[in-house]
């Protein structure tokens, strides 16, 4: 009977601990159905997210002045940058299980054009002749300017009157998709990636910083064992502050031991900037206390 009471604690404690993360059962408990072991952990989840800006300068790049009356980057750049960071509680089961990272995934470019490329054929070749640069430089500008005016005499009407509704919209649409390209020409590409990357960590009670990666302006988010790039790093500053009312008076004989977590304060920060500061539950920083069992009538 005492054993069955004994399985009544562990699994009222259990759903207790499932409804508050501040407190779960320790230690061992026989039972009908065996012994059942519970070591309560916290397992963090690191999440942070960078951004890739990537330039690409365009093929006419250095007469964009010349011909637009606009500057243009006239060297390829590419920037990595840290836009956010989360930490959460994760189940423990869900980080163990979880998949591993997803290759890399090639991606065959076309021939007319990519988004991180230009056209190998320039859309403003219409036969064999080679052009020097600048002089093909002045007909694709010629070309942007012309299609600026048919696309004024369309929206007028000046370009005939059965040009209207869906017609109008496409044929709207498509000059704007070749002055796009003459464009990239010129002012060049910018393309934006982002991703989230996530970093599992197991607090140990003797640690209050983990590095979880290293990040670099040049290369994005790197493994935390690279020295190349500025720490990415976790800070667990626990505040002492542990939840009391629960702990049962001496004289109580039928206790169930738990474990008690200290609310910390968890603070990602990069360089010299902090991402993200939330305060939660962390056993490792906790105490572990007896609570009185009640039995049930």
């Amino acid at each position: 009977m005492k054993q069955i009471l004994w399985a009544c604690a562990l699994l009222w404690c259990g759903a207790g601990a499932a409804q508050n993360p501040y407190i779960a059962v320790q230690g061992a408990v026989q039972s009908e159905a065996g012994i059942v072991v519970s070591q309560p952990r916290t397992v963090l989840g690191v999440d942070v997210t960078v951004q890739c800006e990537k330039v690409l300068c365009g093929p006419y790049a250095r007469y964009a002045q010349k011909y637009l009356g606009v500057l243009a980057p006239l060297t390829d750049k590419t920037v990595w940058s840290v836009t956010g960071a989360s930490v959460a509680l994760l189940d423990e089961r869900a980080a163990l299980e979880a998949p591993a990272v997803e290759p890399s995934r090639s991606e065959t470019m076309r021939y007319a054009v990519s988004d991180d490329g230009f056209a190998r054929i320039q859309p403003d070749k219409t036969d064999m002749t080679v052009l020097a640069l600048e002089d093909a430089a002045r007909n694709a500008a010629s070309a942007i300017f012309s299609l600026r005016r048919h696309r004024t005499e369309l929206i007028t009407g000046e370009a005939g009157e059965n040009v209207f509704g869906e017609g109008l919209q496409a044929a709207l649409a498509e000059i704007d998709r070749m002055e796009q390209r003459y464009l990239e020409l010129f002012l060049g590409k910018r393309v934006v990636t982002v991703e989230t990357q996530r970093r599992v960590v197991y607090p140990a009670a003797d640690k209050r910083q983990y590095i979880v990666a290293r990040f670099s302006e040049a290369a994005g988010l790197l493994p935390e064992s690279d020295l190349s790039g500025d720490m990415v790093l976790l800070r667990i500053e626990p505040s002492g502050d542990i939840p009391a009312g629960i702990e049962a008076d001496p004289k109580v004989r039928e206790v169930v031991a738990c474990r008690v977590a200290d609310p910390s304060t968890c603070t990602v920060i990069c360089g010299s900037r902090e991402y993200v500061r939330a305060v939660l539950p962390i056993f490792e920083f906790g105490k572990t206390v007896n609570v009185a069992f009640i039995r049930g009538r």
